[in-house]
């Protein structure tokens, strides 16, 4: 697969700008999914002057199927079940509390250490942008999109820098838009569109939201 990317501020600032229909609108909020997503929503928040936030998103891995997500839990309370999947597998109500309570704690201790008390921000009637580095199977951002909706924005969108056509496709029935700016065939692996790959650190993830935070249109 070609590198399409010096690096995930690169792909941010490409990404920016394709989606600059949405520049200096006063309802519009960007999340990233951390930790590799927030560097790219920094250039994007920046780009069109929009605030930046974290959409934290934990998966509820099925006992004996982890991969296979039972439901989700995610930043500012938002909780998701598949019944299907509970009632296919047998999932009682017990078993489902005591994975949730799990990710619960690691979700709040992610919480802390990015966002420390400051609150999730009111996403009602708004038009949500929601950015990561790229997708392979989508599971996480699909989560997101379905935590997302409980909270009734007025627009939710999917930015990405690359991913594979199937995945796009699928998105584009559950989010209100998706903007990808490359789709490579055959595709492999995120990674291999970008030159630099490093992995983001979680000193990175604050000093981002940091400035973003003090950069933030009033």
């Amino acid at each position: 697969m070609t590198i399409l990317f010096k690096n995930r501020g690169e792909a941010g600032r490409r990404l920016g700008r394709a989606l600059e229909a949405y520049a200096g609108r006063s309802d519009v909020v960007v999340l990233a999914l951390p930790r590799g997503g927030v560097p790219v929503a920094y250039e994007v928040a920046r780009h069109l002057n929009a605030p930046l936030d974290l959409l934290i998103v934990r998966k509820l891995g099925t006992p004996g199927y982890e991969e296979l997500a039972m439901g989700a839990i995610a930043s500012g309370g938002i909780t998701v079940l598949n019944r299907e999947v509970m009632s296919i597998y047998r999932i009682g109500e017990e078993t489902m509390r005591a994975a949730i309570a799990r990710e619960q704690q690691e979700l709040e201790r992610r919480e802390r250490l990015y966002r420390g008390d400051r609150p999730f921000p009111k996403i009602e009637d708004r038009c949500v942008i929601l950015v990561d580095d790229g997708i392979a199977t989508g599971a996480t951002l699909r989560a997101g999109v379905n935590a997302l909706r409980h909270r009734r924005p007025a627009r939710l969108v999917v930015a990405v820098p690359v991913g594979p056509q199937e995945t796009v496709e699928r998105l584009r029935s559950e989010a209100d838009d998706v903007v990808c700016l490359e789709i490579p065939e055959p595709f492999f692996a995120v990674g291999q569109a970008y030159l630099d790959f490093s992995q983001t650190t979680d000193d990175e993830v604050r000093k981002l939201l940091a400035q973003a935070w003090r950069e933030a249109p009033d």
